[in-house]
């Protein structure tokens, strides 16, 4: 799609399903103001990078290769 090379495109990837690390507990504080911030930011880093990290590299790799 965007002509890059596979590395690139699975960092890419990666990176754009990153995204909510930061926006995802901002956003619970927006919504529920009593919500406890450091819990958010324990569950989007605690739980979400590790398997960003373990699993995910893996399959966007497997998809990219079917893609190009």
């Amino acid at each position: 799609m965007l002509d890059l090379p596979m590395g690139s495109a699975i960092i890419l990837a990666n990176l754009t399903a990153s995204a909510s690390y930061i926006a995802a507990p901002v956003a619970f504080k927006a919504a529920i103001p009593s919500a406890n911030i450091g819990l958010a930011m324990l569950a989007s880093l605690g739980l979400t990078f590790p398997f960003n990290v373990i699993l995910s590299i893996g399959i966007y790799h497997s998809v990219i290769e079917l893609m190009l």
